[in-house]
């Protein structure tokens, strides 16, 4: 879908940036709050909390090196917060959906729970901590169009809270397999093969891609090894043969962290990538500017 423009309004009912949030488009019935998991008797406290919603727990630590969701549905949101306070270590914050005319019912939440979490899974921005979305639930033809649209809402007030649970990493391809865009650059040589996307978030190296398998001196023992071994750790990268190949789209904030990566040596991205005739990333995206 296109985007168009929108107008969103942010509340912050203690006056704090990072304290509760609450967030509408100024023509839907939508709300998001955004709530931090110290300030859960906060929220509990509203009558929100009451309501049936979906609710997303995330864990953005920028320790990790992929952010964690886990996506449910409840009739009343602050009693099923509250017992995933006791029972789920990971998160670290929550963002509830609600109506602001209170018409949610069960049906709409099955189905946009279901929905959330296949279209996380298949963004892949975040690991899913429900695993697959199951089958989805049968939802009479009126309200399943009521679902899509509150879904188009929730999906844009959620990344406009810094949660992009389901902005897919890159435009094109989602590996190395028939990619190519104006966006898609390559790393290449007997030791590694790498494809590229360049995005306003930064470089995205795809899956598929072949990373050098030993690190150089002069990437030993900096943080980048460090994130390197944390990425082998987790599983995005994985030893097959001679190279380590990416199992998933990883998005990098840096193309010289990205370009470091994959040769396994510290590196300058903005001339190691290239596009397939051989051109430079600095000269196509940054001398044209």
């Amino acid at each position: 879908m296109k985007a168009r423009p929108r107008t969103i309004q942010i509340y912050l009912p203690r006056g704090e940036p990072r304290g509760l949030r609450m967030a509408e488009l100024t023509t839907s019935i939508v709300r998001v709050i955004e709530v931090p998991r110290p300030l859960l008797d906060e929220f509990t406290d509203m009558p929100e909390a009451e309501q049936v919603g979906v609710y997303f727990l995330v864990n953005d630590d920028e320790s990790q090196d992929q952010p964690a969701v886990y996506i449910g549905q409840t009739g009343g949101v602050g009693k099923r917060l509250r017992e995933h306070h006791k029972q789920k270590e990971f998160w670290s914050r929550a963002l509830v959906v609600v109506s602001l005319t209170q018409n949610l019912t069960q049906t709409h939440a099955l189905y946009l729970e279901w929905s959330g979490i296949k279209r996380a899974n298949e963004a892949g921005r975040y690991q899913v901590e429900n695993g697959n979305a199951g089958s989805k639930p049968h939802t009479p033809a009126p309200l399943e169009a009521d679902c899509m649209d509150i879904f188009d809402t929730l999906r844009t007030l959620v990344a406009t809270l810094g949660q992009p649970i389901f902005e897919p990493l890159t435009k094109g391809s989602t590996s190395t397999t028939a990619h190519d865009t104006a966006d898609t650059f390559y790393l290449k040589s007997s030791r590694y093969d790498a494809v590229g996307e360049y995005t306003d978030e930064g470089m995205v190296v795809l899956a598929g891609s072949k990373a050098r398998k030993t690190v150089a001196g002069s990437m030993a023992g900096t943080p980048l090894e460090h994130k390197r071994q944390g990425l082998i750790d987790e599983g995005a990268l994985k030893l097959e043969g001679e190279f380590y190949v990416f199992q998933r789209n990883v998005l990098f904030k840096s193309p010289s962290g990205a370009a470091a990566i994959v040769r396994a040596a510290s590196s300058n991205g903005w001339v190691a990538w290239v596009d397939q005739q051989g051109k430079t990333l600095d000269e196509l995206k940054r001398q044209n500017t």
